[in-house]
């Protein structure tokens, strides 16, 4: 059975009117859309540890270094592509920036495209300026918050069409904030299917975060209630309803404090009376939440108490912490691509030009730059100083610069290339012994060949 190339799609992935929020599985009402961005946002703003853990996850992918890969581009589209990013680019010194001011940011547009992770996408449209050399320059990719769509129209395929914003005050009248995907950027957190609303790495850690929450409203109430007792004033036999109500409001105006104190008519009594038993802990409850918000996004590192050998597993529970960093940077990276440099080449040098790609330094590859490995780089001819070398050194230190008016060292030359080895001279055979046999064989390997050679001689008589 052969297939038809240009036959159209048959089946969907999409269906009904291809909206993502229709498409939303999301079975719990307070976290599905738009009341899920809320909840979200609460979330990373209010608890320290969702905060820790969105920090350990976003942190690594902002201080490691971004630059540009030529991929077989030609020096202009690549040196054009760099300094509308103001990235470097690999394999090249690393040129002055220029003003920032009015200009594209890598780092703060990676800043606000780390948001899809809590809040599940992150949508940004695109904004070009024509400059005076003809060409279309990125003025800069508008953030569209979560929070303002209103709308996400999805094609059968899955594909994106448009997204479409609330309409706020200065919206003029008539206008639809309705943007093209070919106008778009959008980051979208473990996307499946055709949902362009994402998934938060904040969902599966909803549920330890509304207990823990539950547990730290009761746990000052544990100890206010408990800590000082509860006052009871006891009423002589025979007090009239009156007389009760009367007692009950001095017991629950009650205040502890430094001048705290209470006058009782004759024949009743005050008491401060604690909690017959053991007080319910929430303690151990709480740590147990955090413990899952960090397993949520694998930083079990996070929750290390220091017992029980728990340092001795960091390294091997960082380990999958570093790789699941690898694959959100890879996703990053992967988006802007396709949708920012991409789309600046075909804009400017036509989509058949080939385009720069985005690369990253492996996260937690870097290694210290300790005297003693610079020395072994250099020995080995791996490392060769030069002035960069001694200034980028200085700095490292706390040294102040080179003065070459006061300085008495020389400069450093560069070290020769080292000569090439000259090629292995093959060993001399040895030296025949007088009765036709190596030199280099013992006396009895030399008369075990003899009785050989008779042998056959024996066998074979000519």
């Amino acid at each position: 059975m052969s297939t038809q190339v240009d036959a159209p799609e048959l089946g969907y992935l999409v269906s009904g009117q291809g909206n993502a929020f229709d498409m939303d599985q999301e079975t719990t009402p307070e976290l599905r859309w738009p009341n899920s961005i809320q909840v979200f946002d609460k979330m990373r703003r209010t608890d320290s540890q969702v905060t820790s853990v969105l920090r350990a996850v976003t942190l690594p992918l902002k201080r490691t270094t971004w630059r540009l890969d030529p991929n077989g581009a030609s020096d202009d589209v690549v040196g054009f592509v760099a300094r509308e990013l103001n990235l470097p680019v690999v394999g090249r010194a690393a040129t002055p920036s220029a003003r920032t001011r009015g200009r594209f940011s890598w780092t703060e547009h990676l800043n606000q495209a780390l948001l899809a992770m809590p809040l599940g996408f992150m949508p940004f449209e695109q904004s070009y300026r024509i400059g005076d050399d003809g060409l279309a320059h990125l003025r800069k990719l508008a953030p569209r918050p979560p929070a303002s769509v209103q709308e996400i129209k999805v094609a059968r395929d899955g594909g994106l069409e448009w997204i479409q914003q609330m309409r706020d005050p200065s919206t003029p009248p008539g206008v639809e904030l309705k943007m093209p995907v070919t106008s778009l950027v959008v980051y979208v957190c473990d996307k499946e299917d055709g949902n362009w609303l994402g998934n938060s790495i904040l969902r599966s850690c909803y549920a330890p975060w509304m207990i823990k929450q539950a547990m730290l409203r009761l746990a000052p109430q544990v100890v206010e209630r408990n800590g000082m007792g509860v006052p009871v004033v006891e009423a002589p036999a025979g007090a009239t309803d009156e007389e009760l109500e009367k007692g009950r409001k001095m017991a629950s105006s009650f205040r502890a404090g430094p001048h705290a104190g209470m006058s009782l008519p004759a024949g009743w009594k005050f008491t401060l009376a604690g909690v017959a038993g053991q007080l319910t802990d929430p303690m151990p409850l709480i740590n147990y939440c955090d413990a899952q918000i960090g397993r949520s996004v694998l930083a079990h590192f996070l929750n290390l108490d220091g017992k029980g050998g728990s340092y001795a597993l960091a390294d091997t529970q960082a380990d999958l912490f570093i790789q699941s960093l690898q694959t959100r940077a890879d996703w990053i990276r992967d988006v802007a691509n396709a949708h920012i440099i991409e789309d600046l080449v075909d804009i400017n040098f036509g989509e058949d030009t080939p385009a720069p790609r985005l690369v990253f330094d492996e996260i937690g590859a870097r290694h210290p730059a300790t005297a003693a490995a610079l020395a072994q780089l250099t020995q080995m001819g791996l490392l060769y100083p030069d002035r960069e070398l001694e200034e980028f050194l200085r700095q490292m230190h706390g040294l102040p610069p080179k003065d070459p008016k006061t300085s008495s060292a020389p400069e450093p030359e560069p070290l020769p290339e080292p000569e090439p080895l000259p090629e292995p001279v093959a060993a001399p055979k040895p030296a025949p012994s007088p009765d036709g046999e190596p030199v280099a064989l013992s006396a009895s390997a030399r008369r075990r060949r003899r009785r050989q050679a008779a042998r056959k001689e024996a066998a074979c008589p000519t």
